[in-house]
């Protein structure tokens, strides 16, 4: 989505493939796992404010729901296309998976620019929305939630139009929903959190202290903030994020070598996570190119944006001062990269593993959903770090066992659980 002639679907059936053939998967499974299951494009009208009609186009993709509901979110971009949805639902099924939580992978989106639509116009896009699939999701059958630029108000307008459709009081059919109304405390942290979390056991397995690193991050929008605030309460430095600006169209580095500030930051920022460019400025910060973050000089790389960023054009800048890449954003390394990356060894924990606080928080919000009882903050972080850290534990556990790349090894546990519930139900 990031890049003409990219292909993120591709890129995850690559990705597949080469786990396959380490797990010596039958031809059956393969081509069972290899596409979704069931696909939904649709229509959109939408009655403008200035009295016309604009029909948006839309997609459902549900990839697996062999161990539960599909579970993925829905996300509102100018180029969104139907790969991409497939890709992102694949990579939800492995990210559930690989976490043990009982839920299959599904994804959504409409092509459309929020930063040009009135609130009125967006909401009509997210009744129309469900409108189209209301027979398709459900708390039992495929739960939505957030993604890029869509939040707790696009999700709770979602909920309504689906209760108003069924005639009944549905919670648990999306999460993400705004606290008091269905929606979990620690939601919004969970996804920069999770980050965190596993770059903070990565760093225990180095014996590095996180008070001794430094870090750069892609991105400012609600991942990238949250990672930014727990990894300076660990003690560590952010020194550059990297974001969109919808003012000049283009992107930008903002640098602080004393480390950047989170508060002082999120003053200027819109609710896309874009930065004042000439505000930075006047706070000190240094404006550099959007892909300067990349070569920084740092122990640690949070990309945390959109897929297709570190690449086989860009990979040879990142410096070799570099330790370990958590990826907050969904397949922001390309298989090119991968290459040269684990072959300089760095260690890399993979988006599905790294991102995965955010699914797992939404399970939670089910769960407190479906019995009618929410869990105190405290309560819900404590539950999503002890489910990210044991996650992680397998996966580096048979990363070292086996000495392969951490990517393949959180991919082997994954596709290998699915496989089994598609063998034990009798699908292959």
């Amino acid at each position: 989505m990031s890049e003409k002639g990219f292909n993120a679907f591709k890129m995850a059936q690559e990705q597949f493939d080469k786990v396959a053939d380490m797990l010596d998967l039958d031809e059956g499974t393969r081509q069972l796992l290899r596409f979704p299951q069931r696909e939904y494009h649709i229509r959109i009208p939408v009655r403008m404010d200035d009295g016309s009609v604009k029909v948006f186009q839309g997609y459902r993709v549900q990839h697996n729901d062999a161990r539960g509901p599909c579970k993925g979110g829905i996300r509102f971009h100018p180029q969104e296309t139907a790969d991409t949805v497939r890709a992102l639902a694949t990579w939800m099924t492995w990210k559930c998976s690989v976490v043990d939580i009982p839920l299959g992978g599904g994804k959504g989106g409409v092509i459309c620019d929020p930063h040009n639509l009135s609130m009125r116009e967006q909401e009509q896009i997210c009744r129309g929305w469900v409108r189209q699939v209301a027979i398709n999701i459900g708390p039992l059958q495929d739960v939505p939630a957030p993604d890029v630029m869509t939040n707790g108000q696009h999700m709770l307008w979602m909920m309504d139009e689906y209760e108003k459709i069924t005639g009944a009081r549905y919670p648990g059919v999306i999460t993400g929903k705004p606290v008091g109304m269905g929606g979990s405390k620690g939601r919004t942290e969970a996804t920069g959190y999770g980050v965190v979390y596993t770059i903070r056991e990565a760093l225990k397995l180095m014996g590095i202290d996180p008070k001794n690193t430094t870090a750069a991050v892609q991105g400012f929008g609600n991942v990238a903030q949250y990672a930014v605030d727990l990894y300076t309460k660990l003690g560590g430095t952010v020194i550059c994020v990297s974001c969109w600006s919808q003012e000049d169209q283009t992107s930008y580095t903002f640098k602080k070598s004393t480390g950047v500030s989170l508060d002082e930051l999120r003053k200027i920022t819109d609710r896309f996570g874009g930065i004042d460019k000439k505000k930075a400025q006047d706070l000190g910060y240094q404006v550099l190119a959007g892909d300067a973050w990349i070569e920084q000089e740092v122990d640690i790389l949070i990309p945390a944006a959109l897929e297709n960023q570190i690449t086989g054009e860009n990979v040879n800048r990142i410096s070799k001062k570099v330790k370990i890449i958590g990826e907050g954003a969904n397949g922001p390394t390309t298989p090119e990269a991968d290459k040269v990356i684990h072959e300089r060894g760095i260690f890399v924990i993979p988006d599905f593993l790294a991102n995965a606080g955010g699914v797992t928080c939404s399970y939670f919000e089910q769960v407190q959903c479906n019995m009618n009882y929410f869990w105190e903050k405290d309560e819900v972080l404590s539950k999503l770090d002890t489910k990210m850290t044991s996650a992680f534990h397998e996966v580096a556990s048979l990363a070292s066992k086996k000495k392969i790349y951490m990517r393949d090894a959180a991919y082997m546990i994954a596709v290998s659980r699915v496989a089994e519930a598609c063998r034990l139900r009798g699908w292959v």
